[in-house]
């Protein structure tokens, strides 16, 4: 389905951006700087076409939910941020969320 490869790359962009936010250092950095606003830019816009076939709640949902997944996951990985047990179990439960809404909601396109 062409509309969740569209959500997917939204998720991307604003994943990049997100990890762009931390290097940039609170905006002291020019270049992750400038990466920040064209990765939110791209992924607002990405996201935006979304909505012309999927409701704004389920399409929030699938990419906040897998962008905090993924950011977590990036900061593990690049920042050497780690999280503890709750904080696991609790990304777990959005990731089940998410599939719950793509499996078994009319609501989302299949």
């Amino acid at each position: 389905m062409q509309i969740y490869l569209i959500l997917f790359l939204a998720i991307a962009a604003e994943t990049i951006g997100t990890t762009a936010l931390q290097a940039s250092q609170q905006f002291t950095r020019l270049w992750p700087s400038v990466l920040v606003v064209i990765a939110y830019g791209v992924s607002f816009w990405l996201l935006s076409l979304t909505l012309k076939t999927m409701p704004v709640g389920i399409v929030y949902a699938i990419w906040s939910g897998l962008g905090i997944v993924l950011i977590a996951l990036i900061g593990l990985t690049v920042f050497g941020q780690r999280l503890d047990l709750p904080a696991i179990l609790g990304m777990g439960l959005i990731l089940t969320g998410i599939l719950v809404i793509h499996l078994f909601s009319n609501t989302a396109p299949h």
